[in-house]
């Protein structure tokens, strides 16, 4: 290979189209979000349902279009160390597309057994062509064709390193991550987490209890799914596989009969036990996955705010409700960096705050977020979570509930909120958990809060607490 000074892989004359998905072709609609992720703020989910917008004629490449880009950032530390061995280049030397147009092709070599490896290798170098001056195609081209040859022969992840930063390798993980978990669990365990989050999660929906029965609505997504089959935990849960089209354009979705909701999420809405004629606050609401089920517990009786920091979320989440035939939310704007003044509103009878977090537990569905994660960011978002309670609390009912709820497993976020907050709040107490379903004993915790976790559970790690004020 040609090295130019400096020894930079850049791309100095990039198509503006190159950056707008087509639509027609998987792997350039792939590198096209992989892209974005670096040079954006947007998430992976807002990505791809951008994506919804460009509807593919054959539903495979759609398919393909999700495995590649779920695929390359699932085991992009594992794809890093393989390139890295192939190339001449040091991988921060190479511009991040051409890095990932080279991520993109060793996965499909790596991982997928329907695409022979020459396509894998030629559509690489198409991309490239599209993408880059010729002796950067010829930079792609040796790489690929180094890593073609099978059987591929590569040094032992573990040799000459700590046990830790082989794993790091083998499951494609941060190494800071693994040195964690390691400190936490032991090897073994820490196996078992790394393969159920790099497993594929089925597509797990919630059943609008005021328009059908969890029964009814399988037998109706049996005529536009291959297999459904009810949750083992949550009560109104079925989980999809074989899914044909976009969840968005499978008719029962249309008439509002699910929200998409993974089963540990699900029983959130049950920890907080919520009661007909009740007044609830989903303090960060998002977009109502789980406002709208609190409706469903509430029988659409009563009064929910749902309140949120960013307006276009709970502009989605209006139109959410209406879809699931739901009128007793009103929405409000507000930050929780501050005490939220909320107008003619009396004190609730139960809060919901699921905290921002580092989201660390829903891996599974949002691989990215391991590589954009740091060990510094658990101990400031726990902070930031001890003062959103804080805010909050003065806005409950004596006697009533506040239930605190992240998608993280990790202590900083969990039970060392749950302490600060209790050092500083004496009129509140621990109140014992209700998940709603008979296995509930399996989720709780030492000091009898609810946590599940991808390898114990099949499901997103959660944590939550309920806190009871005495006066």
């Amino acid at each position: 290979m040609r090295h130019r000074p400096g020894g930079n892989i850049q791309l100095n004359q990039m198509s503006a189209k190159s950056n707008i998905v087509s639509g027609t072709d998987p792997r350039k609609d792939a590198l096209c979000i992989l892209t974005a992720l670096n040079d954006t703020r947007k998430t992976l989910d807002l990505l791809l349902e951008d994506m919804d917008k460009h509807e593919y004629k054959d539903s495979r490449d759609r398919a393909l279009l999700n495995t590649l880009v779920y695929g390359v950032l699932r085991w992009k530390g594992k794809l890093d160390w393989v390139i890295q061995y192939f190339s001449h280049i040091r991988l921060k030397k190479i511009d991040p597309k051409v890095l990932n147009i080279l991520r993109l092709g060793l996965f499909q070599i790596l991982y997928l057994d329907r695409v022979p490896v020459s396509a894998a290798v030629n559509t690489s170098v198409e991309l490239t062509k599209q993408e880059a001056a010729p002796w950067i195609v010829k930079f792609v081209n040796a790489v690929m064709r180094k890593m073609s040859v099978k059987p591929m022969h590569l040094p032992d992840p573990f040799a000459n390193v700590s046990c830790t930063a082989g794993m790091s390798v083998e499951k494609s993980f941060p190494e800071w991550l693994i040195i964690r978990w390691v400190n936490r669990f032991g090897i073994a365990e820490t196996k078992s987490l790394c393969d159920a989050i790099n497993e594929l999660p089925p597509i797990t929906v919630r059943t609008n209890t005021l328009r059908t029965d969890r029964e009814q609505l399988q037998r109706e997504l049996e005529t536009s799914v291959e297999q459904v089959y009810s949750t083992p935990h949550a009560p109104e849960g079925l989980s999809l596989i074989g899914t044909n089209t976009s969840i968005g354009r499978i008719p029962a979705f249309t008439k509002g009969l699910f929200q998409v909701q993974d089963e540990a999420a699900q029983l959130i809405a049950h920890l907080t036990g919520p009661q007909p004629g009740e007044s609830i606050l989903d303090a960060c609401a998002g977009r109502g996955g789980k406002t709208g089920h609190l409706a469903q517990l509430m029988e659409n009786k009563g009064q929910i705010v749902a309140m949120d920091i960013n307006a276009d979320k709970l502009r989605r989440l209006q139109k959410e409700m209406e879809r699931l035939g739901i009128g007793i939310v009103t929405t409000v704007t507000a930050d929780l960096n501050a005490v939220p003044a909320l107008g003619t509103f009396n004190p609730f009878d139960r809060i919901l705050l699921d905290a921002p977090c580092s989201g660390l537990g829903v891996l599974r569905r949002n691989p990215d977020t391991k590589w954009r994660v740091s060990e510094k960011d658990l101990k400031r978002n726990g902070q930031r979570q001890v003062l959103f309670l804080d805010h909050l609390s003065h806005l409950l009912k004596p006697g009533g509930i506040l239930v605190y709820v992240v998608c993280s497993t990790e202590p900083e976020e969990n039970e060392a909120v749950v302490e600060k907050f209790l050092a500083s709040h004496a009129n509140y107490g621990i109140a014992p958990v209700q998940s709603g379903c008979d296995s509930e004993k399996v989720f709780l915790t030492d000091n009898n809060c609810y946590r599940s976790f991808p390898h114990r559970h099949r499901m997103d790690g959660f944590f939550g607490a309920r806190f009871r004020r005495r006066e």
